[in-house]
């Protein structure tokens, strides 16, 4: 019988051991899992990169990366050295063996327990404190850019008469390097001290001398660094007065030196610099002393002068100097506070005028026709009438618009520029009819067109649409219609491959189109596919037959995303608005420039500064920048983004802003110069609402400009609540196209009211020119009423509307049965001495709750009126007719069908309608006859406009759909098709 134990005569087997294969598998499924971890580590950068490439901005991506990379090693070396230097030196400085006490000899099996791994402990140490400095350094990499790329601002603080620049550039970088040495020097201490007591160099408990002399003089030297490093820090925090907030008359974030500051708190700094650099020469002297006597003395003495020089001192000068004659000793420095606060928001050109805020106008006929000219009144609220958009323009379930809709300027038929309100149909993928990978991400893929209605006419309590329909046409002319990139597009696409997209929906079906905007990431590389389906934890990326030859994958299609990303230095405006520029549809996005270090500048925090009752009820409206203090902000760059291509591009507005030519020297070529900006583009720029919001948040304490005023606090405003909702939430600006008294005719603005501090009467109204292409774009303008005085402020004027019987009585009849009242925006007018309030007030009714325009409320002086249209409430205001609204037959300009006998008899009774309707509002009211009188009236102007039309037709009128069908359309090419025929929807 053989041996099968493995004798001469039979194999030996190795009990307990894998054989080689098990071994090998082992081995690869380690391989394997490592180079996973590897690729999943990987795939983010990879995909970043890819992005960044496909945008054309990759120099971002890379320089951005090289700092962080260069900080991470420059600084996660330099700890990692300093502290394995400092321990290495310890166990160098150890006592020998034989000197050591008995408490150490107890220390010998942790001593024999880590000398065989001691280097790779030191190694492990090393490298755990050089990851986490590394981590904090590349963590500030725009500081570093900031200080190694600033530009000088050529102006200079009043205290120290510095260059703006070493506050906003120099000073973050210094205290960065402050705190990184004192971070290295206490973790050397603590390491060293470790070391020393391990290795017998310091002793607690044993009697005798409790350190050698070795780690005396190293510790010393430690101590005489870190107390070196207080006085630079000491030395620092005088120019960090400059910049210091404090809680002064109600401000939590006033800056600047105040008088206890530069008569102590100065004084006591310098002190404490020059003792904390005496402490430090005692504890290096203990290298030659040996002992610790002198340098503890010093550090004693510098803690005690701290207490009473830097802290008891201020106290003693504000109580006694200061609180006795307070208005006397800070003027001089809130002047300085005033001047720079002003200058680093932009609001020291503000023009602050007197108003009387009444009319002296005995007449009030005569301003019939002023009310006209003073503005294009807007009683389409792009707030109010999204819903009616979604449910006359949406089409599609798989189309929507925003909450917020954008107000623009764009020509009428009759070429002159007019206030109008725009919104873009998205993709919405709550719409689509049935949800799977595929649908969601192949095939509804983009929105369609726009769609614009005019925002100073209604009808039918609907808004005026200049733009309609799918595919759109209308006053807009020919446009790529098609919407990859939106406010509502937040998920991924794969487009361009071998599954076809759905364009749109008419009457004769899906039109099906594949992507051909050249933008996104390519997936014909499978190294590519796997990283996105590791980006996107979609595994179907990778093996999908829905991907192929040609598919690019679409993200980050937010205008907002794709501007952070590309300017990461950049803060954006919370609203991104469309606009239609060289047959494309671009999103137009402000973007700012802030610091946090202007000296004298009082801060804000721009989360708090730009929310308001818009951005407190709507998701789509964004707050900006949530809780980031900053006391320096311009508008300095205006971005677009190609709804079509996803194309990004940075233009150069504020040529003057000295943080804007840093971070241009810092990422050259990804700013455009100004004059790249194109005349189509440029008409539609306007003044960013959140910087308005942030100016006038300022000059509610900043409109005065001398220190006394400032001090006594009589002239303080506040943003008030907004009335036409019971958030108690400020008001938001609103624009519209107005005149200022000073101005001869109607500018595109941005307004506001203000209200004295803790009252609701009127104390300012504040206008800024918002038309980019006008001499005073930028412009504030302010009116000012007299304190004497107590003019309706907004809250007030809502509570008489709310109060007037009449109304009351008209408002409860429109609440009848389901629907709902809904107050629009309430829009203040400057005329001639006085002030116009105009609000509309839409009728939310029926199972689709559409909103709908059936009253304008309007008040002057101490009238109100609560007509049908504005015009009937602004011809009872001022007791006459518009001379813009001519009887029928008359001038020269008579319209076609006017002489006709239907016509003119339809006219006269649906005047006599209106008559009995009014009476009918007067007497009782009589709400019976009021609804018979509207029904009649409906009647009698249905029967004149079918009359009319039909004599328009015959003298050869050429308008309405013939005129849309020549406009209409845009061409395949375009997204359109020009000719198509319309899709069935009436335009409203």
């Amino acid at each position: 019988m053989p041996d099968r134990g493995g004798g001469p005569t039979g194999p030996r087997i190795r009990a307990g051991r894998p054989s080689r294969k098990v071994r090998a598998l082992l081995v690869t499924l380690g391989v394997l899992a490592a180079l996973g971890m590897v690729f999943t580590m990987f795939a983010g950068f990879w995909t970043d990169w890819l992005w960044y490439r496909s945008v054309h901005y990759s120099s971002v991506f890379t320089t951005t990366l090289s700092t962080k990379i260069g900080l991470f090693f420059v600084f996660g070396l330099l700890m990692a050295a300093v502290v394995g230097l400092n321990i290495w030196l310890a166990h160098r400085l150890r006592p020998p063996l034989s000197a050591m006490s008995m408490e150490q000899q107890s220390l010998d099996r942790y001593r024999m327990g880590i000398a065989p791994y001691k280097k790779w402990l030191l190694l492990v140490v090393t490298c755990l404190v050089g990851l986490i400095a590394g981590a904090s350094a590349a963590g500030q990499w725009r500081t570093w850019l900031m200080w190694v790329n600033g530009v000088p601002f050529h102006e200079k603080d009043p205290q120290f008469h510095l260059d703006v620049s070493f506050y906003a550039f120099d000073l973050p970088w210094y205290r960065f390097l402050l705190g990184f040495g004192f971070a290295a020097t206490i973790l050397c201490l603590i390491a060293a001290a470790l070391t020393h007591y391990l290795y017998g160099g310091l002793r607690v408990t044993s009697p005798g001398a409790r350190a050698t002399a070795a780690a005396t003089g190293h510790l010393s030297v430690l101590l005489g660094i870190f107390v070196a490093l207080k006085a630079v820090a000491y030395w620092l925090d005088r120019y960090g007065l400059a910049v210091k907030s404090s809680d002064f008359k109600a401000t939590d974030n006033w800056t600047g030196l105040r008088y206890v500051d530069a008569n102590a708190y100065l004084p006591a700094k310098t002190i404490l610099f020059c003792i904390a650099v005496i402490c430090a020469l005692l504890f290096f002297a203990t290298l030659w002393r040996r002992t610790w006597q002198l340098p503890v003395i010093g550090f004693g003495l510098m803690v005690l002068s701290a207490i009473l020089i830097g802290g008891l001192y201020p106290a003693i000068v504000q109580k006694f100097q200061v609180q006795p004659n307070e208005q006397a000793k800070e003027a001089p420095y809130v002047q300085k506070n005033l001047k720079a606060t002003r200058e680093a928001y932009g609001i020291d050109d503000t023009q602050v005028t007197g108003y009387n805020g009444e009319s002296k106008t005995k007449d009030k006929s005569t301003l019939r026709g002023e009310a006209d000219d003073a503005a294009s009144i807007r009683i389409i609220d792009p707030n109010i009438v999204s819903p009616t958009f979604q449910q006359r323009q949406e089409m599609k379930n798989y189309y929507g618009f925003p909450d917020n809709l954008d107000v623009d300027r764009y020509p009428g038929k009759d070429g002159k520029e007019q206030d109008t309100v725009i919104g873009l149909r998205e993709l919405d993928l709550a719409g689509v009819p049935k949800h799977n990978w595929i649908n969601d991400h192949f095939r509804y893929t983009h929105g369609f067109g726009v769609v614009a209605a005019k925002g100073t006419e209604a009808k039918g309590g609907e808004p005026v649409f200049t733009e309609y329909d799918l595919p759109s046409k209308g006053d807009l002319g020919s446009y790529e219609q098609r919407i990859y990139y939106g406010e509502k597009t937040t998920t991924y696409s794969i487009v361009g491959g071998p599954q076809e997209e759905i364009d749109y929906s008419d009457n004769d079906g899906e039109k099906p189109t594949r992507y051909r905007g050249g933008s996104g990431v390519n997936l014909d590389n499978p190294l590519n596919r796997a990283a996105y389906a590791l980006t996107f934890n979609e595994p179907q990326i990778l093996y999908s037959g829905a991907i192929g030859k040609g598919s690019r994958i679409l993200y980050n299609r937010t205008p907002k995303e794709r501007v952070e990303a590309v300017a990461p230095w950049l803060t954006i405006d919370g609203d991104a608005y469309p606009a239609i520029v060289g047959g494309r549809i671009q999103w137009i996005v402000d973007a700012y420039t802030t610091t946090n270090g202007y000296p004298y500048s009082s801060r804000t925090t721009l989360g708090d500064t730009t929310a308001d009752s818009l951005t407190a009820t709507n998701d789509s409206r964004a707050v900006v920048a949530q809780q980031n203090q900053v006391n320096y902000i311009r508008n300095s760059v205006k971005a677009t983004v190609d709804a079509y291509t996803g194309e990004v591009e940075l233009y150069q507005w504020d040529t003057q802003d000295p943080v804007l030519k840093t971070w241009m020297k810092a990422f050259p070529d990804t700013v455009q110069p100004r004059s790249a900006i194109s005349d189509d583009l440029m008409d539609h720029l306007r003044y960013p609402q959140d910087l308005f919001k942030v100016q006038r948040e300022l000059l509610t304490r900043y409109h005065v400009t001398d220190a006394e005023t400032y001090l006594t606090g009589s002239e303080v405003w506040q943003v008030p609540a907004d009335p036409t909702n019971k958030s108690g939430d400020a008001v938001p600006p609103y624009y519209l196209s107005m005149k200022m008294p000073d101005q001869k005719q109607q500018a595109f603005s941005l307004s506001t009211t203000f209200t004295p501090n803790g009252r609701d009467n009127l104390a300012a109204f504040m206008t800024v020119d918002a038309e980019a292409g006008s001499k005073d774009y930028g412009k504030i303008r302010i009116l000012k009423l007299p304190t004497r005085t107590t003019v309706d402020g907004p809250k007030q004027v809502q509570s008489k509307f709310n109060s007037n019987e009449r109304i009351a009585s008209t408002i409860k009849l429109l609440r009848g049965g389901d629907s709902d009242i809904e107050y629009g925006n309430l829009l203040t007018v400057p005329l001639d001495g006085g002030l116009l309030y105009v609000e509309p007030v839409y009728v939310r009714g029926g199972g689709l709750k559409l909103p709908l325009l059936r009253k304008v409320l309007v008040t002057y002086g101490n009238q109100t009126e609560f007509e049908n249209t504005l015009d009937e409430a602004l011809d009872k205001i001022f007791g006459a007719r518009s001379p813009a609204a001519k009887p029928p037959g008359t001038g020269t300009g008579t319209p076609p069908g006017t002489t006709d006998p239907t016509v003119k008899q339809a006219l006269q009774d649906a005047q006599k309608a209106f008559d009995a309707g009014q009476r009918a509002l007067q007497d009782g009211p009589d709400w019976d006859a009021y609804a018979k009188a509207q029904k009649q009236l409906q009647d009698a102007l249905k029967q004149a406009e079918k009359a009319q039309s039909e004599a328009g037709d015959k003298t050869g009128d050429k308008t309405g759909g013939k005129t849309d069908d020549k406009n209409g359309g845009t061409g395949e090419k375009n997204g359109g098709g020009t000719g198509e025929k319309d899709s069935g929807e009436n335009r409203s």
